[in-house]
């Protein structure tokens, strides 16, 4: 039997949908679009709840304050909270009396009795990424303990993260001097060539000539002359760039969200790209008379990381000046140590800055030699020792993890049990 045609009129039809459908199918997609939001809803609060159980806190918080001659640091006995989502790194942490993570200073008569190491520098001295304990100053002392025990070495560490060694001069000025060292270490990373130099500070928009600590500017005469912290920089920070207000929203919610916070950290989401900011803060700079010579027909190609690193055989006029303030800051610390009687070493940290051949760490080298300064090279002694660099550093965060600190220990004994003169 064969199939009857249908007619193609037959397929519309003429009667309109009653308002009784109408009302029957928003109804419909009203509960549908409720038992989705309920269920979101629930599973972002199992979520919220389940990461709260799981985490300790959200992240990333101390209080800091200003002090006179030395700039912003942390409070005396602050808590520290670092909380590193992507490499599930979690540190509870609290600052000396001094405000340095460490622990508390030694008396000045212990440190005369023994042969006293200070150690100072930026974020992998501060090391808020491990517990006090997993140093690599601390570990240097225990382990000297055991295989230099003629020496009777002490430590103390004086950090502060996204600083220079102009920066740090008040860490020994102020805190470590009366200390009376035998042996000063300055731990060099490479991003501190151009934390010496203060325009690089404007890409935080801070104004270069209003910095809350240490800094260096030139005088009338061209002359470098160190400028003491501004206690007032916040009353002259950059202006900045309107910021998307759905970008404002988020940053509010992964300070409170744990579960915000985490999805933040999955890059699930569109990132804000803050090279306008950057370029617009650097394009400021760039009209004083200070910088303009500096930073004339110099187009950096990522406004992201504008400075970049000490590579190029030939570096742009701001990278020069750069070099210039790093050897102005290591011929501060030299006229320190020799009028204070004690050894000045440079520890050059990870695999950044190389050995012999990289030009970051030649460039290094040439200031230091030229200055009767010795330079430890961790990353050198990783390598002699077979070692992975990368087994020493958090995945994400780059600074050394604990087997990074027993490294960087390892590597200044080694050095010590050679020159142990430092000590006499």
């Amino acid at each position: 039997m064969k199939p009857r045609p249908i007619h193609p009129d037959t397929l519309i039809s003429s009667t309109p949908p009653s308002p009784r459908n109408y009302v029957r199918t928003l109804r419909v997609a009203a509960w549908n679009a409720a038992f989705i939001i309920s269920g979101l809803l629930l599973i972002s609060l199992v979520g919220e709840i389940y990461l709260r159980l799981a985490n300790p806190f959200i992240g990333v918080s101390y209080p800091a304050h200003f002090v006179d001659g030395v700039g912003v640091i942390p409070k005396p006995n602050a808590e520290l909270r670092y909380a590193n989502w992507r490499d599930d790194n979690f540190v509870f942490s609290r600052a000396n009396n001094q405000g340095f993570f460490d622990r508390e200073p030694i008396s000045p008569e212990l440190a005369a009795d023994s042969c006293h190491i200070t150690f100072i520098g930026d974020s992998y001295v501060m090391a808020k990424e491990v517990p006090i304990a997993d140093k690599f100053h601390v570990r240097l002392e225990e382990m000297a303990a055991r295989e230099l025990p003629r020496l009777d070495i002490t430590t103390q560490a004086y950090g502060r993260g996204g600083t220079g060694q102009i920066n740090q001069i008040p860490f020994y000025d102020e805190y470590a001097r009366h200390l009376n060292p035998k042996l000063l270490v300055l731990v060099f990373y490479v991003n501190d060539y151009t934390n010496n130099l203060p325009i690089r500070y404007a890409l935080q928009g801070l104004d270069p000539d209003r910095l809350p600590f240490m800094s260096v500017h030139r005088d009338a005469n061209g002359a470098l002359r160190l400028r003491p912290p501004d206690p007032e920089f916040e009353r002259f920070l950059l202006p900045r760039l309107p910021t998307p207000w759905h970008w404002r929203a988020w940053q509010s919610l992964i300070r409170v969200s744990y579960l915000a916070k985490w999805v933040d950290t999955k890059d699930f989401l569109w990132r804000y790209d803050n090279r306008p900011q950057i370029k617009a803060w650097l394009d400021i700079i760039a009209e004083r008379p200070c910088c303009a010579s500096l930073l004339d027909g110099w187009q950096p190609a990522d406004y992201g990381n504008p400075f970049g690193q000490i590579v190029e055989e030939r570096l742009p006029p701001v990278l020069e000046e750069a070099l210039e303030y790093t050897a102005f800051a290591i011929d501060q610390f030299k006229r320190r140590a020799n009028r204070d009687g004690a050894t000045l070493a440079i520890m050059a940290a990870t695999a950044n800055m190389g050995t012999q051949g990289d030009p970051q760490f030649d460039r290094l080298y040439a200031i230091a030699e030229s200055r009767d300064i010795p330079i430890i090279s961790d990353y050198a002694y990783i390598v002699e020792q077979g070692h992975d660099e990368q087994d020493g550093r958090f995945p994400n965060d780059l600074h050394w993890n604990p087997t990074g600190h027993q490294w960087a220990a390892e590597a200044i004994l080694e050095w010590l049990k050679e020159n142990q003169d430092v000590c006499d």
